[in-house]
Parts: C-alpha cells; structure tokens; sequence
C-alpha cells in the first residue's frame, strides 16, 4: 500500500476518535480542537525523541553516560525537542484508570514548554475539561499513530484535523494542504542549502520542513544551515507552525500578522529564500494601504480586485540579490490581462522569472484545481537574463486514487533534473537515492 493511503486511513481512523469528543460534549470545534491536536504533537515529539536517542547510540556506544543537561543538547542537535519523563506520551498511557487525565496530561504540556523556549505558551492546556475515559480513549488510538510512513505525516494530519474541526463548525474547510510532493518539488529546484526562509503565508510551517528534509538529504544539519521566518494571520495556526518547527528541531520566528498589511519581518530584500503557497484569488484587499509601500510592490498595485500579484510581487521584493523564491500560483495569474499583464512585463524584464511548471489538476488535498508552480531568482547569470523555462508536467503524475495525483520520486527528480540541466548544473539523484515508491507510476 502507498504511503499517501497508508496516511489517508490513519487519518480516518483518528478523526473518528476525535470526534467522539464533538458528540459527546457541549463542546464547539474551536474549543476542542486544539486539546486534540496537542495530544498528537506531543506524541511525535516523543516519537522524534526515541528517534534522535536511538542515533545517538549508534553514534557513542562505547561513551560514558550522557547527563541530562548534555543529553538535552545533543537531542536538540539531532534535530528534535528534549522531552522529560513526565512529558512523554508513553508515560501518560501508564497511568492508573483513577488518575486525573485532564491534570496530568496539562502538567505533561508544561514540562514540555518548560524544557523548550521555542514553544513557551504555544500548548493547549484545557484538559481537565474532558472526562478521563475520553482522554483515555484518545491516548490509546493516537498511540498507534505511524509517523514513518510518509513525508511531513505529523504535518499533514494537522492539515487534515484543521480542515474536518472547521467543516463540523459549519465553516468551509478553507485551509488546505500543500501536498508534499509539490512542496518537494519547490525545494529542489530552489535548493534551499542555506540561508534565511520566507514564508508570508506559511500555515502549519510545512515549506520549512521540507526545506529541513532537503538539506539533511545532503548530509548537513538543518538547524545548522537554516533560519526559518515565517508570517500567518490566525494565533492558532501560529502556534501550530511553532509547534510544527520545533518538533523538527528548526529555528524559526513565526509571527501573527496580515501579511498584506504588516510587514513585521522588514523583508523587502532581507532573505536568501522564499517558499510560499498563499491564498488564491483574495478580494477586498485594501490596495490604497499598500499602494506607497515600493520596497515591498516596486511594480504596483493591480487595478483588479485580485490579491495574487500582490503576492507574486510581495515574493519577488522579498529576496536579496542572490535569492530564490518557488511559490504556488494558480492558473489564471499567468496569463492575466491589463494591470496584471503589464506588472508581470515588469517582472520579466527584471530577468528574475527563471521557471514556471504546469501542474495537472487533482494535486490539492481538498480542491481539484490545477495550478503553476513559478519560480524566481535574482543570482541569474548574464546568459540566462533573457531566459525562462517553461515545464508542461500537466501529464506527469501517478494517480493514487480517483481523486488524487501525486509524483513519484522518479518523477519528481526528472522534473528538478529538467530545471538543472537547463542551469548548466549537473543533475542530482540524491532525492531519488533516499525514496522508494510502491505501486503504478502513473501516465
């Protein structure tokens, strides 16, 4: 079976234990959401905690004993978060039936923040709400969660937990998750290797994940090699991108903002990377605010009432000189008319456009749309100024159900090799190298 159905039955399963909080509470979704979530961050930090213990044996074997303050230093350079005994989701699983869940498992939150500045406050602490044979309930089956069995799975059950919690409130669902396979893609062919990532509409954080994944695929150390800067709207999803980040061990500085309105990182040439998958097509933004900020839109506002180029122009301003961005974009930006067409003139003639690839529909988690992945980058060389590549990979993908594509690791690679080549670099199998596939590869 392929990781993305393996995945796609944890997830079922999951929300349909935590759901029976919904029906058996007064409950909102708001208000049980986060509980839930937390207990599952908590069990993958322990699950990258048992992990990065593990490489330290191999590595010292023969060594004296770690302390615990030693200890929690090389845990925290194996790329994951120190969690003490009373912080482990094991620990709370052995409880006695009498204990109090909803205490223990609040003490549980607060070790954890206690032993790692990166999540101070960020951790749901509402626990003695709930009754202990629900809690009880909700240890057990979130016990059986594989984290192995796929790229970014902690990152994505999240998605997936944000979107039903907002459909069983009545909402839409709106956010959605930018499937991994898309967001590698984006990592190879920008090569975040290191340097300073932005991300102004950065969700649960996965742009910084996959980022971690690809330098520690090239045999260095992600908290070593990146900074990770990132921007959302919603206290909750700041959180949830903290949380996410420091589970992985990353150093990053997320911030609660509109990122239209409040440029809280200074970023107009500030950064060495931009990685992005912002919302499509947003109306009624308040144009006459952002009309006199040119170091954040040199090429001005769109006269339409369309949110995307703001964006494009937001990622472009966003770099240094050498800097590269790879960003979601949806279909109807590339060949928009009027003020749009006449800001994207602008952009090519800047010779920062390098590549533009053309995805098949049915790659989103929740919607169908197809979509362009655009990439940037300002460090071109004089011979390729005048130069863009266009990919049509509308026909590449492995059907994994009916109603969703992915690419295969082969896949993947071809297209990044494609981009490579057209640099002048030589092509690099090591993503390839690192991941197998099971089942049909597609057309």
């Amino acid at each position: 079976m392929s990781d993305f159905k393996n995945i796609q039955e944890l997830e079922k399963r999951l929300w349909s234990a935590a759901d029976q909080l919904r029906a058996n509470t007064g409950l909102t979704s708001q208000e049980y959401s986060r509980p839930v979530l937390g207990l599952i961050f908590l069990r993958y930090a322990e699950y990258r905690y048992e992990r990065a213990k593990e490489r330290l044996t191999e590595k010292q074997s023969s060594r004296r004993r770690r302390g615990k303050d030693d200890l929690k230093t090389a845990i925290q350079a194996e790329g994951a978060m120190y969690v003490p005994d009373d912080a482990l989701f094991s620990s709370l699983l052995k409880l006695p039936e009498d204990e109090d869940l909803g205490k223990a498992i609040n003490d549980a939150m607060k070790a954890l923040e206690a032993e790692n500045e990166a999540i101070k406050d960020a951790l749901p602490k509402t626990y003695t709400r709930f009754d202990n044979d629900i809690l009880a309930s909700l240890l057990k089956n979130f016990a059986n969660i594989r984290f192995d069995i796929g790229s970014d799975v902690f990152g994505r059950i999240y998605e997936y937990f944000l979107m039903e919690f907002a459909r069983s409130d009545g909402q839409g669902g709106g956010e959605f998750f930018t499937p991994s396979t898309l967001v590698r893609l984006i990592a190879e062919i920008i090569e975040p290797y290191h340097g300073k990532v932005f991300d102004p509409a950065c969700g649960s954080g996965g742009m910084f994940v996959q980022s971690a994944a690809f330098v520690e695929e090239h045999n260095k150390v992600a908290s070593d090699e990146l900074s990770c800067f990132g921007q959302e709207k919603t206290g909750d999803t700041v959180r949830l991108a903290k949380m996410n980040l420091a589970v992985h061990g990353l150093q990053g500085d997320i911030r609660e903002g509109n990122s239209y309105y409040d440029d809280i990182h200074k970023c107009a040439g500030q950064f060495d990377f931009v990685m992005a998958n912002p919302p499509f097509n947003v109306d009624a933004i308040q144009k006459d605010r952002l009309e006199d900020d040119k170091a954040r839109f040199p090429f001005g506002m769109p006269r339409t009432d369309n949110g995307n180029y703001i964006w494009i122009q937001l990622f472009y301003a966003a770099l240094n000189d050498k800097g590269r961005a790879g960003f979601v974009m949806a279909n109807s930006a590339s060949d928009a008319r009027g003020s749009e067409q006449e800001i994207r003139k602008q952009l090519i003639e800047s010779g920062a456009v390098d590549v533009m690839v053309a995805v098949s529909s049915n790659f989103f988690y929740t919607v169908t749309l197809p979509c362009s992945l655009w990439f940037f980058d300002k460090g071109k060389p004089k011979d390729r100024k005048d130069k863009v590549l266009f990919i049509d990979a509308r026909h590449i993908y492995r059907q994994v159900t009916r109603a969703v594509r992915d690419y295969t690791s082969e896949q993947l690679n071809f297209i990044a090799n494609i981009v490579r080549l057209y640099r002048g670099e030589d092509v690099d199998n090591t993503f390839l190298e690192n991941h197998t596939d099971d089942g049909n590869n597609g057309d």
